[in-house]
């Protein structure tokens, strides 16, 4: 008997992330350099919030949009640390910023609209217009891996929308604020939303991180604990937002998610209102490995920006040479992964013990030798 498949048109034409095959090459004994996750111990305050959630039995559905304590704490870290206006009304809790990405992509594309994707940029944005049925294209960075604002000007004529990630994943990119300025101007006059990709805001080295909703009210802001507090795995995320964009993506969420799941939620209530000690120890060290990472790199004789942001380093580097450092037993992730082909780059995450950073350069050496 013959079975009939049919499938969401943009399905078909997504691959699964070239990501895994990388991963899949390393050998035993590998250091994963290639991971977007830190490698630090969720703090213990939010894990014994998560125990108390337990014990006192909060474990069941929550609204859809989340508990009403992690909406106001939201409302209030993004007043305080991003000067912008968000009642609670204007926040979904989703299960990380990977959901609350794929709800507002799939919530304003329609067939065909032209969404503007950072390229290089994260593998999610430009597979989700895809899959939305969108048309992904790519925004030309210059030689620091910033947006040409100019030209992003003339790619959003007719565009729907522009997603902005800074700093950015691969890249370590800080949009300085005149860019997010400007761009989120002329996105408004333009009539392009702004879907802004906010995960590794704490992580930046020597500049600020700048929320383009402070220039515009069409802004869609992504954020979630994953990086900021190490809870990648607990899953959760936020989009906060114009109440029109929300009143669609909850439509989607409440039937795909339900809800985020109660646990994680009182656990982020306590990560965003307690000691917010760890982001300094969390920062300063992934600044110590970026020192380490890229001052052993540059000696190899590399050339790159240093990234501003983040923590990854973005390397030029031909794809015969990231396929032998992988074989060395050092994972990484080649830039064709990231919609890169000419030049050809890597991408070398440092959320990995100084030690293990320290081999990995070792087993680079090696390989460069030879």
């Amino acid at each position: 008997m013959m079975i009939r498949r049919a499938y969401a048109p943009g399905i078909a034409s997504v691959e699964v992330s070239g990501i895994r095959k990388w991963f899949e090459g390393a050998g035993p004994g590998s250091i994963n350099l290639g991971l977007g996750q830190p490698d630090l111990p969720t703090p213990a305050n939010i894990g014994e919030a998560a125990i108390a959630a337990i014990r006192g039995n909060k474990t069941g559905y929550t609204p859809n949009a989340g508990i009403s304590e992690l909406r106001e704490a939201l409302a209030a870290k993004f007043l305080r640390e991003n000067q912008i206006r968000y009642t609670p009304d204007q926040i979904i809790v989703t299960a990380g910023a990977s959901e609350a990405l794929h709800l507002v992509i799939q919530s304003l594309v329609s067939p065909g609209d032209r969404v503007l994707v950072q390229d290089p940029g994260f593998v999610s944005y430009a597979a989700l217009a895809t899959i939305a049925g969108g048309r992904p294209e790519g925004l030309k960075l210059d030689d620091r891996f910033h947006i040409d604002v100019e030209q992003a000007k003339a790619a959003m004529d007719g565009a729907r929308l522009i997603v902005i990630n800074s700093p950015a994943n691969p890249t370590g990119a800080v949009e300085p604020e005149a860019s997010i300025r400007a761009l989120v101007e002329y996105a408004m006059d333009a009539g392009v939303t702004v879907v802004s990709d906010e995960v590794y805001e704490h992580f930046t080295y020597g500049v600020s991180h700048t929320s383009p909703a402070r220039f515009g009210d069409d802004v869609i802001t992504i954020n979630a604990t994953s990086k900021t507090y190490a809870m990648t795995g607990w899953r959760v995320g936020c989009l906060a937002g114009p109440e029109e964009h929300l009143a669609q993506c909850i439509k989607l969420h409440q039937y795909a998610q339900a809800c985020a799941t109660s646990i994680a939620q009182y656990a982020a209530v306590e990560a965003y209102t307690g000691d917010q000690t760890c982001i300094g120890i969390m920062h300063d060290e992934y600044q110590a490995r970026l020192d380490l990472v890229y001052g052993g790199l540059t000696d190899l004789g590399f050339v790159f920006p240093r990234p501003e942001g983040a923590f990854y380093l973005f390397v030029p580097m031909d794809p015969a040479l990231a396929d032998r450092i992988i074989e060395h037993g050092v994972t990484i992730v080649p830039g064709e992964a990231f919609g890169v082909n000419e030049p050809n780059y890597a991408r070398i995450s440092y959320a990995a013990s100084r030690e293990d950073l320290a081999t990995a350069l070792g087993r680079i050496r090696e390989v460069m030798r030879k």
